[in-house]
C-alpha cells in the first residue's frame, strides 16, 4: 500500500511538472417553466450553456450541467421559488408571472403603447437590474442574484376567433393575456382572463377563450393561427419578459472566475436571443399569413380610444409599490424618461398625469 501512495504522489507530481491541471467540476441545475421550444428557452441550451462553458477555459473549474424545462422541475410562476430554494443553481424567471414578488420589473407590462423596438426595451431593463440598487434589491430579497440575458417580447398582438373592426366586436369576449397584460384590456368591454403560452391552444380550440394576447414569435410554435386566425395589430408595443438568474448562497461561494463566466454567458444570451428574435419575427408573420391567418392593423382612432379608455394603471401601480417602500415612482420616471430621450413618443405618457 505505501508503494501504491508513494506512486500516486510520483504521477499526481508529473502531471503537475507538464501543466496537466486537474479540473473542479461545478454541478449546476438549470431549469425554465416552458419548453426548448421558445426562443428564450432554446438559447439557454444553445447559447447560455455553451458560453458558460467557454468563458471557464484555462480555469481550473468546469461545469458539468443538468437541464430540466417545460415544467419537468418547475412550472410557469414557480422557477424563481425553484431557484430560491436551491432544486435549481440557475433558473430562467418569467417575471411576467412573478408580479407580485418582481413588481418593480414589471414595470414595461404596466406601460403598454410605448415602442416595438424589443431590443432598446430589453437592454434598458437589462441595465436597470444590473445597476438600479431597488430592483437589485427585489431579487436579492427573493434569494437569487441577477445574471441577465433579458429577454425583450416582440410586438404584442390580439389573436382572435373573430375578426375585430370596433370596439364594440369586444363586448363579452373572453380574452386571455398573460401576467399584468390583463389590465390592457380594461374599458373595452373583454372579459380578461389569466393565462398563458402552455393553455392557450387547447382553451382557444376547446372554446373556452375567444381570443389572446400574444406575440408573434410565440404564436408560431404554437400555431396558434389554427384557432384565432384573426390578428390585430393594436399597438401594444415590445415588453420585457423574464432573465436569467442564480441562487444567491450558492452564486455567493463560487469563485470569482465562475460568477463573472455566468454574468458574461448570460449577457451572451441576451445579445444572441435578440438577433435571432429580430430575424423570426417577420417570416414568423409570414408563415402565419400563408396559413391563413388575416392581418389587420387598428386605426389610430381606434388605438387612441382604447388607450384613452384605459385607467393609468402605470400610476396606481407606482403608487401602490411607493407605500410599499419600494420605487415605485421612480422606476416608472426612469423607464419613460429614458424611451423618451431615445427618440421614443408613447401613445400615453402614463407618468405625467
Amino acid at each position: 500500500m505505501k508503494k501504491v501512495i508513494q506512486l500516486f504522489a510520483i504521477t499526481a507530481a508529473s502531471f503537475s511538472s507538464i501543466g496537466i491541471v486537474f479540473a473542479d467540476s461545478i454541478n449546476a441545475t438549470i431549469v425554465a417553466g416552458h419548453p426548448p421550444v421558445f426562443r428564450w428557452v432554446k438559447h439557454l441550451e444553445n447559447t447560455f450553456i455553451p458560453a458558460a462553458n467557454n468563458e471557464l477555459d484555462g480555469t481550473q473549474y468546469t461545469f458539468t450541467w443538468s437541464q430540466h424545462y417545460g415544467g419537468s422541475l418547475a412550472k410557469v410562476g414557480s422557477v424563481l421559488e425553484a431557484t430560491e430554494e436551491g432544486l435549481a443553481e440557475v433558473g430562467y424567471v418569467s417575471t411576467l408571472f412573478e408580479s407580485s414578488k418582481l413588481p418593480l420589473q414589471n414595470v414595461t407590462y404596466f406601460t403598454p403603447f410605448v415602442s416595438n423596438d424589443v431590443t432598446e426595451i430589453s437592454s434598458l431593463i437589462d441595465s436597470l437590474n444590473h445597476s438600479n440598487k431597488d430592483m437589485i434589491n427585489e431579487w436579492h430579497s427573493n434569494g437569487v442574484e441577477y445574471l441577465g440575458g433579458a429577454t425583450g417580447i416582440d410586438e404584442y398582438l390580439l389573436m382572435t376567433r373573430f375578426p375585430l373592426a370596433s370596439m364594440d366586436d369586444l363586448a363579452s369576449k373572453k380574452i386571455a393575456a398573460p401576467g399584468p397584460a390583463v389590465n390592457w384590456l380594461e374599458g373595452t368591454g373583454a372579459i380578461a382572463v389569466s393565462g398563458d403560452l402552455t393553455r392557450y391552444y387547447n382553451e382557444l380550440k376547446a372554446g373556452v377563450y375567444d381570443g389572446v394576447i400574444v406575440f408573434a414569435t410565440a404564436a408560431v410554435p404554437s400555431k396558434l393561427y389554427e384557432v384565432a386566425p384573426y390578428i390585430s395589430k393594436v399597438g401594444f408595443g415590445a415588453q420585457y419578459a423574464g432573465s436569467i438568474v442564480a441562487n444567491k448562497d450558492w452564486f455567493d461561494s463560487q469563485p470569482k472566475e465562475v460568477q463573472l463566466a455566468l454574468k458574461s454567458a448570460a449577457n451572451a444570451q441576451r445579445i444572441a436571443y435578440h438577433q435571432d428574435l429580430t430575424q423570426a419575427i417577420e417570416s414568423s408573420m409570414n408563415l402565419m399569413v400563408e396559413n391563413g391567418a388575416v392581418v389587420s392593423t387598428i386605426n389610430s382612432q381606434f388605438q387612441q380610444s382604447w388607450v384613452n379608455g384605459m385607467d393609468n394603471v402605470a400610476l396606481k401601480w407606482a403608487a401602490h409599490l411607493d407605500q410599499q417602500g419600494k420605487a415605485g415612482t421612480q422606476v416608472l420616471k426612469t423607464y419613460l424618461d429614458t424611451m423618451r430621450e431615445n427618440g421614443v413618443q408613447p401613445a400615453r405618457n402614463w407618468d405625467q398625469e
